[in-house]
């Protein structure tokens, strides 16, 4: 190999190399969560009972109030403002809802969780006549995305907080809908 190739190259491995490890450093991984849980009773009575984006205080322990205040009720662009049961309130925006599909896309805009970049799908699908799936899942980054965040900023709190609403939420949308049914 002559020498202008091998300097080529070699500039190349370093230009990758630095932009590698300055990526990992600047920047925190991206998080995966998915939660499921079935519920006995048919599809669409669950997503009647979730799937408004201004309801998920009638069945999510943990919030007290959810109110839209931009747009309209499941409708793409619709931003709710939820207030926990903590006082905390967290902001959130509708990015899609498939009525059909049973499905809808959201992304948290502002608020007291410990992650940024979040965004989220919650899912309802028939998997028998009277057994339904519900998929909650979310990627997000953690809030504080420095190289060495606090012990209650960092990957591991991030996930654990999410699986954490996740299941609080599947466990008692499943309570409230197989109560409803008997």
């Amino acid at each position: 190999m002559n020498t202008h190739k091998m300097n080529t190259l070699k500039t190349t491995v370093f230009a990758i190399s630095m932009l590698a490890s300055g990526y990992g450093l600047a920047d925190a991984p991206l998080l995966h969560v998915r939660k499921t849980v079935v519920i006995d009773a048919p599809a669409d009575k669950v997503w009647a009972a979730a799937m408004d984006f201004d309801g998920i205080n009638t069945w999510h322990p943990a919030v007290a109030k959810d109110v839209i205040v931009e747009g309209k009720n499941n409708t793409i662009g619709a931003v709710r403002l939820l207030t926990l049961q903590d006082g905390g309130t967290i902001k959130e925006k509708l990015l899609g809802f498939d009525a059909a599909g049973h499905r809808f896309r959201y992304a948290i805009v502002e608020g007291v969780l410990p992650v940024s970049n979040y965004i989220a799908s919650f899912t309802v699908k028939s998997v028998a006549p009277q057994k339904t799936l519900v998929a909650w899942s979310g990627r997000f980054k953690r809030k504080d995305l420095g190289p060495t965040p606090a012990d209650n900023a960092n990957d591991k709190t991030a996930v654990d907080t999410i699986g954490g609403v996740y299941r609080a939420g599947l466990d008692n949308l499943k309570k409230v809908v197989e109560a409803a049914g008997k």
